[in-house]
């Protein structure tokens, strides 16, 4: 095992939760209100979180407001070995993804001002210390902020458009594993900040009749570039070997560019009374894009690059690696619904499913990808006209997913680790927002 390895592991991780609504460790919470529906928003326009799913619809939402949310997201994820062996767990983590939108505008204006501040993706992993796959990957911790300022047309009463420029504010990752040398163990990190980047989220709405609407948004790609991540060993061969052992693992620091792709979403609102709202919508994200990921470093590495030492069995290194990906464009499909019971309540429902973009045989610990079902629940109680507490529930769960080791050398992707494995996460939210 590498460092090449722990890397390409950080680099899956930072890609496939970028998208939020596709496939991933993560999931999309753009909003309290939406991820109680089953996180459909594109063809409605709900609050201020509009910016969010579909800018087009924010002008339509004729109120001004301020909203901030905070969900704990908790995955439970285990391991079984391709060679047999106990089921291994990850550690309880809690990861605490935020959201805060505010619109403003004349009141009954043909436009509204936003500006929206999400984190789409982030993620805390820790695996045991004598799993199986500790050489690939022991810890990840990965932190994301994105702004994005909104700006929304009424063109007539039933038409808007918006568009909304995403700017990736902030982006970090952590990153730990074990090194096998015959020396006794060595361990790894790695810490990395994205530079700023910039992309859009656009989308037009349209609202034919009082009980049906229709939308369509598109998220653009950001390209995530690190250009200067830090490289550290603890653990390395002292002595008379740390000459011949060592001298695969100098790099001190990388630089790679990793694709966010993008997603192109339609939705359909129905409202078959003033008290019921419907929501479908249907999301496919641009996996395809990511098809490697290339890595250049201020030195050896770990990876091949000269020739085997016949002693230690340790290569010299090289200052460059890759790895493949080869993912697969992904489609979600997700149903809502929300019932006014009264001026004070309103609760919701809704379901997903998500269809993986990780192909047999690419599968790996920082992202046990599978297909999954999903279900939510919420709820809003309106403590004053313009004041209001909101709710929302979110369970995940995954396909059971397996490769052997024949399936990853068929592949060429040996730098993960064959067996089973299977998660669930659980994500909990509260969030408050006001109206003026």
């Amino acid at each position: 095992m590498t460092v090449k390895t722990l890397l390409l592991a950080g680099g899956t991780l930072l890609v496939s939760a970028s998208a939020a609504s596709a496939s991933g460790f993560q999931v999309s919470l753009g909003g309290q209100k939406n991820i109680g529906m089953g996180n459909v928003g594109v063809g409605l326009s709900l609050d201020q979180a509009a910016m969010f799913y579909n800018p087009g619809a924010l002008a339509m939402v004729r109120e001004n407001g301020v909203q901030v949310g905070v969900n704990a997201a908790l995955a439970r994820s285990s391991f079984r070995s391709a060679d047999g062996g106990p089921q291994r767990t990850l550690q309880n983590e809690v990861v605490t993804p935020f959201n805060f939108y505010a619109s403003f505008g004349p009141k009954d204006a043909k436009y509204k001002f936003g500006v929206a501040v999400y984190t789409p993706y982030g993620s805390k992993l820790k695996y045991a210390d004598d799993w199986e796959g500790r050489f690939a990957l022991t810890e990840i911790n990965l932190q994301s902020v994105y702004v994005q300022p909104t700006f929304s047309y009424a063109l007539t009463p039933q038409l808007s458009v918006g568009a909304g420029l995403m700017i990736l504010a902030y982006g970090s990752v952590n990153l730990q594993k074990d090194i096998p040398l015959p020396t006794g163990p060595a361990h790894i990190t790695l810490d990395g900040t994205t530079k700023t980047q910039f992309g859009y989220n656009a989308g037009i709405y349209f609202k034919p009749s009082d009980k049906l609407s229709v939308g369509v948004s598109y998220r653009s790609k950001i390209d995530a570039t690190v250009e200067s991540g830090d490289v550290s060993f603890t653990g390395l061969a002292g002595g008379a070997s740390a000459a011949t052992v060592n001298r695969g693992f100098t790099a001190t620091q990388f630089s790679a560019t990793l694709p966010l792709p993008a997603v192109a979403s339609v939705g359909v609102g129905i409202n078959p009374s003033e008290k019921l709202t419907i929501g479908l919508d249907a999301s496919l994200t641009f996996w395809s894009a990511y098809q490697s990921l290339d890595f250049k470093f201020s030195g050896n590495n770990g990876n091949a690059g000269a020739a085997t030492d016949a002693n230690t069995g340790l290569v010299g290194g090289s200052n460059v690696s890759n790895s493949k990906r080869q993912y697969q464009d992904a489609l979600t499909f997700r149903l809502g619904g929300q019932y006014k019971i009264d001026d004070k309540l309103t609760v919701r429902a809704g379901a997903a499913y998500d269809f993986s973009a990780v192909r047999d045989g690419f599968v790996g610990p920082e992202t046990p990808d599978s297909d999954r079902a999903i279900g939510t629940l919420g709820a809003t109680y309106q403590i004053t006209d313009s004041f209001g507490v909101d709710a929302s529930f979110l369970f995940e769960g995954f396909k059971e997913r397996s490769q052997s080791q024949q399936d990853l050398v068929s592949n060429g992707t040996t730098d993960r680790v064959a067996g089973t494995y299977k998660t669930n996460i659980y994500i909990p939210g509260i969030g408050l927002h006001y109206k003026f």
